[in-house]
Formats: structure tokens, C-alpha cells, sequence
């Protein structure tokens, strides 16, 4: 399957955003591959608050069954989340089960008055309730393929199929 240019996905899921975009905008990119699309989101929208990175790995609902994955990082918020309009960013939708980790996490910092959510990729399969307001595309893949973004140290972004783990 040839997947698209994640670069001009990117450009494309700016343009979608920008819209809705104020002056008490956020973005929260979701540890490690949201974190790389929200930081060139915060750049592209020249947002003024300052980036905020979440990692979920500890309110993940398997996490008791999987345990911590390696290379947890603290999570770093450094605005008011308390009435704050928040676009929280990932690279790839699947089951919505790390979106709902994320919000999770969130509402632990304060109540904001808005969460929408961004991603670059939305491959469907979902497994809750969960809608994107602005992706860069639809993609599908099987069951058993990893849809993955990857980024060179250029900091260029491209897609890949992956086997899924087990």
C-alpha cells in the first residue's frame, strides 16, 4: 500500500485547524509521535501558549495487564489546562483507547473548557467513542499492520506500514 506524503499531511491538517485557532488556543501532543506533529503545528499556527507533552502510559486501561512500556517520560504541562481551549494531538487514531488515557490525564491538571482532538492519520477501528475534529487523512490498513510515523534527524516526517505488535 502506498501511503501519502506526511509532510503535506501536515500541511494539510494546519490548514484545518488554523480556523479555529484564538489567542487561548493549546495543543498537547501525545508522547512520541503526536508530540512530533504538535510541535510543528505550534510552529506552523504560531500558537502563544507554550506546547504542552503528554505520556499515558500510566493511565492506560491494559496497563496492568502489558505494564510500563520503556522510555516513560513525565508528562509536561505548562499552562493553566482550568478553562483552557486544548487541541490535543496524535500522530495516528486507531482505537481511541490512548485518546481516552490522554483526557484522562488531563482533567487531572484542571477542567478545560475545551478538548478537540487533531490527528494526522485516522486508520478507523475504533474500540470507543472516539471522533477526531481535524485529521490529515484516512487511511486503512489490516488488522494485523502498524500504520507508524517515523522522523529523520532532519526532523522530516514520513509514514510506514508496520507488522502490529502481539
Amino acid at each position: 500500500m502506498k501511503l501519502p506524503d506526511a509532510e503535506a499531511l501536515l500541511t494539510e491538517l494546519t490548514a484545518r485547524i488554523r480556523p479555529d485557532v484564538g489567542a487561548g488556543t493549546a495543543l498537547i501532543g501525545i508522547r512520541t509521535g503526536g508530540v512530533w506533529v504538535a510541535e510543528r503545528l505550534h510552529r506552523a499556527l504560531g500558537l502563544q501558549l507554550p506546547l504542552g507533552i503528554i505520556d499515558v502510559a500510566f493511565y492506560r486501561d491494559d496497563y496492568k495487564k502489558k505494564g510500563l512500556a520503556p522510555g516513560v517520560r513525565p508528562s509536561d504541562i505548562r499552562f493553566p489546562v482550568e478553562d483552557a481551549h486544548i487541541i490535543l494531538v496524535d500522530d495516528v487514531l486507531y482505537t481511541g483507547r490512548t485518546i481516552r488515557a490522554a483526557i484522562n490525564e488531563i482533567f487531572d491538571y484542571g477542567r478545560p473548557s475545551s478538548i478537540g482532538l487533531a490527528a494526522l492519520v485516522d486508520r478507523g477501528g475504533r474500540q470507543l467513542p472516539i471522533c477526531a475534529q481535524y485529521v490529515g487523512a484516512v487511511i486503512s490498513a489490516r488488522s494485523d499492520e502498524s500504520i507508524e510515523l517515523r522522523r529523520d534527524d532532519a526532523g522530516r516526517l514520513t509514514l510506514a506500514i508496520a507488522p502490529r505488535p502481539a
